[in-house]
């Protein structure tokens, strides 16, 4: 070995402890990824357990109670907007409550209403509180069989839901009724009569939705047990379930009497199927009297009405619900007829009578020709009888 080499290795020869400058580099980096794995490790831990302890830690601030109303349809970061602004939950724990929420599947559970909750809550029971159930305050409302929608309205004005005109036009709101699939120009006749617990807040809307919901409840309950008689009512008259709805009306205002129903509504059957009988008028009084009330557009004849049919209305040519003029059923529903009145038309009572007249004690007197019919109502007229389902009518025959 030469002496030049011999000096060469021994500059290559370091104590171990004095690495060559080439490797300073890979030290420094060994040394920072291990501290700071060894600091992430320890933030991961903490930050770990932080979460794991989150839900059951309590708040920082005091037990005083702080009220919360929370709007119908608020969404969960509305809400959450809330909580940090009254200081229910800490501005940067706001995250933390987030996730916590999302983790628990909660956030579409938010119920509406008066919530109450104070700064040292944890979040578990700042998340119990806000899925709490609220208690409804509800409203008993009954509305009788036989209530056209002008008096619906009043009672509902009169329980408190407010002024019986706004809740007349939401009645016949277009936009509620092409929603509702509801023909003509009003839920009349969709408005089931009953008695309701509706909440105490709700609006006008949402208590007309309600009785729409419950006639057809019950009506397609009634669909289903009467199969036959829809199919033969398609059959012979081409009704659907408009045309079936507005013949329940009208027996609904024909009698109080549950048990004439059915015989009243096989009478107006009678006249519509049997070819005999012409013209196809039924010509019956409370569908002049509910086309110069509660319908929108009024004749110059119902214009004059107050409160009693006379020969003018008789006679009114222009009044679309008046059967005296026109053939077979009126535009649309007179009322909101209940439960035994849809039975009546879907389960008629078959005979051959064409005609009845009130006796004055709640019943009728049904005839099968229009000779017995006159001799029923010149005897009950002359009883201070009102007519009904006639040509007789109620009307005083020396007013025009």
């Amino acid at each position: 070995m030469t002496q030049a080499s011999s000096a060469a290795s021994k500059r290559q020869r370091l104590p171990w402890w004095r690495p060559r400058r080439s490797r300073w580099a890979q030290y420094v980096a060994l040394v920072v990824v291990t501290v700071t794995l060894v600091v992430g490790g320890v933030w991961l831990s903490r930050t770990y357990q932080r979460v794991i302890d989150y839900p059951d830690r309590p708040g920082v601030g005091s037990a005083e109670p702080i009220a919360i109303e929370v709007a119908k349809g608020a969404s969960f970061p509305q809400v959450l907007t809330q909580l940090l602004e009254a200081g229910v939950i800490p501005d940067d724990e706001g995250l933390y409550f987030k996730l916590f929420v999302l983790h628990r599947g909660a956030a579409g559970k938010i119920t509406a209403g008066a919530h109450t909750f104070r700064a040292d809550m944890t979040p578990e029971q700042v998340l119990a509180e806000l899925v709490r159930a609220q208690r409804t305050e509800e409203t008993r409302v009954t509305i009788p069989e036989g209530r056209n929608i002008l008096e619906v309205a009043d009672i509902l004005a009169v329980a408190g839901y407010g002024d019986a005109s706004v809740i007349l036009a939401t009645m016949r709101d277009p936009a509620l009724l092409k929603e509702l699939g509801i023909e003509g120009e009003s839920v009349e006749g969709y408005l089931y009569p009953d008695t309701y617990k509706f909440p105490t807040a709700a609006t006008p809307d949402q208590v007309i939705r309600r009785m729409v919901e419950q006639h057809r409840k019950v009506y397609d309950n009634l669909k289903r047990s009467h199969r036959e008689a829809l199919e033969e009512l398609k059959k012979t008259l081409g009704w659907g379930d408009r045309e079936i709805i507005i013949m329940a009306s009208l027996v609904e205002k024909e009698t109080a009497a549950k048990h004439e129903r059915p015989l009243i509504a096989g009478v107006f059957l009678n006249r519509l199927r049997f070819s005999s009988f012409q013209p196809k008028r039924l010509e019956t009084d409370p569908t002049i009297i509910y086309g110069c009330t509660a319908a929108v557009k009024k004749s110059a004849a119902c214009e004059k009405f107050e409160g009693r049919i006379r020969r003018i209305h008789l006679r009114d040519p222009d009044n679309p619900y008046n059967t005296y003029t026109h053939e077979g059923l009126p535009p649309g529903p007179i009322t909101n007829a209940g439960k035994a009145a849809f039975e009546a038309v879907l389960a008629p009572k078959k005979s051959r009578f064409l005609y009845f007249v009130s006796r004055n004690d709640k019943t009728h007197q049904f005839s099968k020709t229009i000779a017995e019919h006159e001799a029923a109502v010149e005897k009950f007229m002359r009883q201070g009888a009102v007519g009904d389902g006639s040509a007789a009518g109620a009307a005083d025959p020396d007013a025009e």
